[in-house]
């Protein structure tokens, strides 16, 4: 009973929606009528700007590292990155904003810091760096999901680690897969890149 409430908490963890608690406290607006229409952080930044986007992302973050943690600290004997898979997928798919979430990469952070640190170091690193080259949101986020499941199969190699592999790859799937809009747009050449936005 415990191992099914963990599991249960960890989606409804990621299923709240920052980006629409944010928009709608601070500014009195539905970010998913702007922008992107996403709940994300990405388009909480162009959307709400620079505090507003910083604290979603924290919040989206430290979603995933609750939701695994979750299992540790009542040790029920689920695996971690089992309850932080969930919290992804209520993030992508929130119950509390009619299933219309963000795209999975803050939450899978969140979700890698809480379990393996150095690994999310790496892949912030990744990230930022690609954010820094090329501009795009969208790419860092993309490349930064190929280089985890890159890891993901070495190490599984190495180790054997089922569920990490498990968990790794279907993290890099998802965001892969939530970005699939934004590949197109990057091949018409009609993908917007970061810019100031509003300094709030």
């Amino acid at each position: 009973m415990i191992q099914a409430l963990i599991l249960i908490i960890a989606y409804l963890l990621g299923s709240i929606p920052s980006g629409l608690i944010a928009g709608k406290a601070f500014f009195g607006i539905d970010i998913r009528e702007h922008g992107s229409g996403n709940l994300g952080a990405t388009n909480s930044f162009r959307v709400l700007g620079k505090k507003a986007g910083a604290f979603v992302t924290a919040a989206d973050i430290l979603k995933g590292t609750a939701a695994t943690l979750l299992p540790i600290l009542f040790e029920t004997g689920i695996h971690p990155l089992l309850a932080g898979l969930l919290a992804v997928v209520g993030h992508m798919f929130p119950i509390f904003a009619g299933f219309r979430g963000g795209k999975a990469v803050a939450t899978s952070a969140g979700v890698l810091l809480a379990y393996t640190p150095l690994f999310f170091l790496l892949l912030a690193t990744v990230f930022v760096s690609m954010l820094f080259i090329t501009k795009y949101v969208s790419v860092a986020s993309v490349t930064a999901a190929v280089v985890a499941f890159i890891y993901a199969v070495i190490h599984m190699i190495y180790t054997q680690d089922i569920p990490f592999f498990a968990a790794v790859v279907s993290l890099a799937f998802f965001v892969i897969y939530r970005h699939r809009a934004n590949l197109v747009r990057l091949k018409n050449g009609t993908e917007p890149k970061i810019s100031s936005g509003k300094n709030k």
